[in-house]
């Protein structure tokens, strides 16, 4: 054999070793939970059913561990402001907490009113519909995330009851303007999402990268937006967190978050004049000031996603718990701690496990991201969650999320293509002139700066009076160099695909699981 071929089946032994060893921690957690269930439940007259809603909740925590937290810190990974591991500590750990401290008492297992539970007479129809959502849902998830497509576990779960409740009950028990409102936030989360990341991030550029003393401007203009930052994740987490333990209203957590805020700006003033004294005149020395923020937002972000998102795993698995234990209609059911904890231990385990390839994805596989670009999306997460929660849209924190990652890109390639055209109309008004090798020194430079360095070096190309004209191969590069696409479109394609059949794959999936189980427990 040669050492090249023993190399490569080297390389793919330790592949192998590394799947068998995730898949086999996760069979770990998956046993723990059956143990527990089967030896605190055995007195329970359909324990089997119980362990089995056990075992599917908890592959379906995995699932949202793996597919969903990467929107939380995907960015700060994407800009370097955290490293992969790190990433992965703070959100495992924010995301048990959330799930754990502030999961709630009571939640629907019926999501968004999607269907009614009245509708479904008999309890063990009830049990199926619920078993038949969360293993479609999971399924789905899963296969997301082999394909590297970050959907929304909300609209998962949403689809799996959908189908599941129309194979029980026909099409007449899905409440369709649910449906059509879920099916209008497809378009409208990742759009706002969007144009709030991009605002930021052009109100940045022009109040601090565009300047001529890029870090002076920091210092007046970072601390605000930070202050911005403190004021909408203190009352996104108080919307989205505390309200789970203590009845917090949208006036009360906006006016504890704007005290937040005006303490972080006194605080951050000093500190960010202070690192500002050692820092470069250019983008890099200015997104150093955004790490720590970052950091906050990543483990904010996760906290809150654990308190909101825990549900979509467990809720329908506490309606099982409570028709099988308590014989109840499964509606509106208070969720047992140990119940919640394989929620909450199921997304850690998920995300440490399978996480890092949607880290990647999100971080930067869709658009490069700097600590900057990484700073607004979060920001723009956060609010445009809480502005659409207030209005009663059924937004998707996921396509939000997304949309700013995706929005900071197209403005990057707007931006790109604006200069182009100004440039292009600088060097036709130097054709026939002299000095063409300072004009070629310059453009070359021009092509491989950075974006807020082209615009510096444009103005000193115009104060430089007629110059010679480059040559046309010349112009075509520099057109081509100007104009190159900064999002990938594979991906606004694959993930924009993923968002579409989301709720039909994982409705099919349900329905399937739901004729599955009715025929193996009918008698």
């Amino acid at each position: 054999m040669q050492v090249k071929d023993y190399l490569k089946t080297e390389r793919a032994t330790n592949i192998s070793r590394s799947e068998l060893g995730r898949f086999g921690t996760a069979a770990i957690f998956v046993v723990i939970v059956v143990i527990y269930t089967g030896s605190n439940f055995a007195h329970v007259e359909q324990s089997y059913l119980l362990i089995a809603a056990a075992i599917i909740g908890a592959y379906m925590a995995m699932n949202i561990g793996a597919n969903d937290v990467a929107n939380n810190v995907g960015p700060a990974v994407g800009s370097f402001a955290l490293s992969l591991t790190s990433a992965i500590i703070i959100a495992a750990i924010f995301e048990a907490g959330g799930a754990l401290l502030a999961g709630g008492d009571v939640v629907s297992t019926v999501k968004k009113g999607i269907i009614d539970p009245a509708d479904i007479n008999n309890p063990n129809v009830f049990v199926w519909v619920m078993m038949g959502a969360l293993m479609g849902a999971a399924i789905w998830l899963n296969a997301a995330t082999w394909l590297g497509a970050p959907v929304s576990t909300t609209h998962s779960i949403v689809g799996g009851v959908m189908g599941a409740g129309i194979a029980a009950g026909g099409w007449g028990i899905v409440n369709w303007d649910s449906m059509a409102k879920i099916a209008l936030s497809w378009v409208v989360s990742p759009v706002i999402g969007g144009i709030v990341a991009a605002g930021f991030l052009f109100a940045l550029k022009k109040l601090v990268f565009f300047r001529a003393d890029p870090i002076e401007a920091a210092k007046r203009v970072v601390p605000w937006m930070i202050a911005v930052m403190a004021w909408a994740f203190t009352t996104y987490l108080f919307l989205k967190g505390v309200s789970k333990v203590i009845k917090v209203d949208f006036v009360f957590a906006l006016i504890v978050g704007f005290g937040v805020a005006l303490v972080v700006w006194v605080a951050i003033r000093p500190i960010v004049r202070r690192a500002a004294t050692n820092m470069t005149q250019d983008r890099d020395g200015v997104n150093r000031l955004f790490t720590i923020p970052l950091i906050f937002s990543a483990a904010l972000l996760s906290f809150a996603h654990g308190a909101n998102d825990v549900a979509n795993a467990v809720g329908p698995l506490a309606g099982v718990v409570d028709v099988l234990t308590e014989g109840n209609g499964g509606a509106k059911v208070a969720i047992p701690l140990w119940v919640m904890a394989i929620g909450a231990v199921g997304i850690a385990v998920g995300l440490a496990l399978f996480g890092p390839k949607l880290i990647r994805t999100v971080g930067s596989e869709i658009t490069e991201l700097d600590r900057s670009r990484a700073f607004c999306i979060a920001l723009a997460a956060a609010i445009t969650v809480i502005v659409a929660s207030q209005l009663g849209m059924p937004i998707s924190s996921t396509h939000v999320a997304l949309g700013a990652v995706f929005g900071v890109g197209f403005l990057r390639e707007y931006l790109e293509k604006r200069l182009g055209r100004v440039v292009e109309n600088v060097i036709a008004s130097h054709e026939g002139q002299a000095d063409f090798l300072e004009v070629e020194r310059v453009m070359h430079s021009f092509q491989n700066a950075p974006p807020e360095a082209k615009v510096r070096l444009l103005e000193e190309l115009k104060k430089m009076g007629s110059e010679a004209v480059i040559s046309a191969a010349q112009r075509k590069e520099l057109q081509k160099a100007l104009k190159r696409h900064l999002v990938k479109r594979s991906a606004l394609l694959k993930i924009v695909s993923a968002w579409i059949i989301t709720v039909p794959a994982s409705a099919l999936l349900a329905a399937t699981f739901y004729f599955l189980l009715r025929g193996i427990l009918l008698p």
